[in-house]
């Protein structure tokens, strides 16, 4: 069930709507959830946007963004699903940005018509990382032998537990290269002529304050959602937070079992999705 509460005035004309739609953490089909922090997948937040874009007397949708980044992929979906509302409602969406809208934060950013951010945010990180161990000289170490038979002669690609193989690298920064194209050009399609300064620089995988990035065209303007949305609408503009409800009998339960999470068997897995996920921010100096 999704909270959406709206005011009714009978024979009034209703104050203009706005949708305010939080997305924060890190982007992961797994989501990074239970009692270690919160995490953006298209599972979780599709209701959410469809709850959006359907309040009566909508005016705008407006994102709110504090994201490091993540799966490529996760956040194409989400993009994806925003901007098909958009187009379907004919509603404007904005984005506004609060510590990082960086890297897959930053696409979904872009999926809103424009895009404003706090003066310390951080923006941009346009580019594709893949990150990993080698665990060779651990194993042979404590005396470990490595059994691993495969039937295709790439299956075992990037092992951490066998030496780094140069083709292996190459294939993966193909794969990277071929992300990294699309996630340009989806920049390019969003901002268009907005867009400032030249590829190398934009594309680089390099992230900026906010000032920089209103230099470089990649956002709109420097504001936070409240300032920015009464100067548009007006000074009786309705913020409408979308969140999903809880049923009553798992609420005041404590945030694990709130979300119906089992500590008895997820904690572990909370627990490396909380490691990554801070490594993720630590990325961006956060």
């Amino acid at each position: 069930m999704i909270s959406a509460r709206f005011p009714n005035f009978p024979g009034l004309t209703p104050p203009p709507i706005v949708a305010v739609l939080r997305l924060s953490g890190m982007i992961s089909a797994g989501g990074v959830t239970g009692p270690f922090g919160g995490g953006l997948n298209i599972a979780g937040t599709s209701k959410l946007i469809e709850a959006a874009f359907s309040l009566p007397c909508l005016k705008a949708v407006a994102l709110v963004i504090n994201s490091p980044g993540g799966s490529p992929a996760q956040s194409s979906l989400i993009h994806k699903r925003i901007r098909a509302f958009a187009y379907e409602k004919d509603v404007p969406v904005f984005a506004f940005t609060e510590d990082a809208a960086a890297s897959g934060g930053y696409m979904l950013a872009i999926a809103a018509d424009e895009i404003f951010a706090d003066p310390y945010s951080i923006i941009g990180s346009i580019g594709v990382i893949s990150a990993g161990f080698g665990f060779t000289g651990l194993i042979d170490k404590l005396g470990i032998e490595r059994r691993m038979h495969t039937a295709g002669e790439n299956k075992a690609m990037l092992d951490p537990f066998q030496p780094e193989n140069p083709g292996d690298v190459e294939r993966l920064l193909a794969l990277q290269k071929d992300i990294h194209e699309g996630f340009k050009r989806l920049v390019r399609e969003r901002r268009g002529e907005r867009l400032r300064g030249d590829d190398a620089r934009l594309f680089s995988g390099e992230f900026w304050t906010a000032g920089r990035a209103l230099e470089l065209g990649l956002i709109d303007g420097v504001g936070d959602v409240r300032t920015i949305l009464r100067a548009r609408y007006g000074e009786d503009v309705v913020l409408r937070p979308i969140s999903a409800s809880r049923p009553w009998w798992r609420r005041g339960a404590g945030a694990g079992a709130g979300r119906g999470y089992n500590l008895s068997t997820g904690w572990a897995d909370d627990l490396l999705g909380a490691i990554e996920a801070r490594l993720w921010w630590s990325r961006l100096g956060l």
